[in-house]
């Protein structure tokens, strides 16, 4: 094993320009959920050609495997962006209005497919103590997640440990996040239509007052939920869209709100929404308005089992050293990663994306930019990680 890792090294050194160019090209032409044709033809058509075997989903996303026996480790890397325009003036600046990889899923994919390529040459010096499944997936931005299908297609079959790394804007290149335990939140998404009796605004009384009906929603429905919730669960409700009405005197006969409801307990959130459809109903009950609650179960927590997160450290202290491990809080931010870990151990870790001495960016917006540093590292990090995973066992348990 020792002379994989001295060879890994020299390899993501070999493929660093590659690399930095492929991401470059996959943020110029950035794909939405379920729509990423051109970004699995490039990458799958890239491992076919470096000896994987390539398994093309039917939507978009792809399965590439490396290794014959063995105990089976899965990488994941996710492949859409956001409906968001690109605010930057780099040279490969998004190509598609609208459009930009907003996240920093080119980074992932692009660092997942360095990795396979790196384990690929591994395997052909016979250097490779088992298999190694690349899950480059659709679909993380959209709620349940591209995760879910996956599974359903046998992804995690025969799969024991599974690893996947985030961009993390908040954290210099050279700083890995890792935590044990729960790293995100629950997130679902709620869709709230109201519709009553509309008048003028002269005559409230003759009407089902929906204006109003919708302002107690958007305000009560948070602090009742505060109420109702264990408060360690730490339930947060945001709306990010409200749409009622045309003009000034006229009380609208419907109405639309929309956001999202986090919490950090995966016990909870077994529950929250029942809890969200009853308290939504006696809201708007008064007002003579009825409400059609629209609400979509996202993500469980990504919650990192205890020996995956030891050997993600091992793999960062191997790459970057005893300094490039840096803790990191659990956030409400949701990611389908946390499917796949409700069906085999695993964990996820932040990636830093920060110049040192830079700006700090945030994530979704359209003037994110990563120091293209970070994918040697990330590449780097997903091959060490699965060698790690792939020697446990043989070296003493970890504690």
């Amino acid at each position: 094993m020792s002379d994989a890792r001295e060879l890994v090294a020299s390899l993501i050194e070999k493929y660093t320009p590659e690399l930095i160019e492929t991401r470059r090209d996959l943020h110029a032409h950035p794909e939405l959920s379920w729509s990423e044709a051109r970004t699995t033809e490039l990458i799958a058509n890239r491992l076919e050609q470096a000896g994987l075997r390539v398994r093309r989903l039917p939507r978009s996303g792809l399965l590439a495997e490396v290794g014959e026996s063995g105990t089976c480790i899965a990488l994941r890397g996710d492949l859409d962006a956001l409906p968001v325009e690109d605010r930057t003036d780099d040279p490969w600046r998004s190509t598609v209005a609208g459009v930009a990889h907003a996240c920093g899923h080119d980074v992932h994919a692009t660092a997942l497919l360095g990795a396979g390529l790196v384990l690929g040459e591994l395997h052909a010096h016979g250097l490779l103590p088992g298999r190694v499944r690349l899950l480059f997936q659709p679909a993380e931005e959209v709620m349940p997640g591209g995760a879910l299908e996956l599974v359903a297609r046998d992804a995690l079959v025969g799969v024991e440990k599974i690893f996947g790394l985030h961009c993390d804007p908040t954290l210099d290149v050279g700083q890995v996040g890792l935590r044990e335990g729960a790293l995100t939140g629950a997130a679902d998404s709620l869709d709230v239509h109201l519709v009553g009796k509309g008048g003028h605004t002269s005559r409230p009384h003759l009407t089902e007052d929906l204006t109003f009906a919708l302002g107690k929603l958007i305000t009560e429905l948070p602090a009742i939920l505060s109420r109702r919730l264990d408060p360690r669960a730490g339930v947060s409700v945001v709306w990010g869209m409200i749409r009622s009405g045309a003009t000034h005197n006229v009380i609208p006969a419907t109405g639309h709100v929309a956001g999202t409801v986090r919490m950090l307990d995966a016990v909870a959130w077994a529950g929250a929404e029942d809890l969200v459809r009853e308290c939504v109903h006696q809201i708007v009950a008064p007002y003579g308005v009825e409400a059609e609650v629209v609400y979509v179960r996202g993500v469980p927590p990504v919650v990192n089992d205890h020996q995956a997160t030891m050997l993600f450290t091992r793999a960062t202290q191997r790459v970057l050293g005893e300094q490039g491990v840096a803790p990191t809080l659990q956030s409400l931010g949701g990611e389908d990663f946390g499917w796949y870990l409700e069906h085999v151990p695993g964990a996820m870790a932040r990636l830093g994306t920060r110049s040192p001495g830079g700006p700090t960016y945030d994530l979704h917006q359209g003037d994110l930019r990563v120091d293209e540093g970070a994918l040697p590292i990330a590449a780097a990090l997903l091959a060490e990680v699965a060698l790690a995973a792939l020697d446990d066992g043989r070296e003493t348990p970890l504690r």
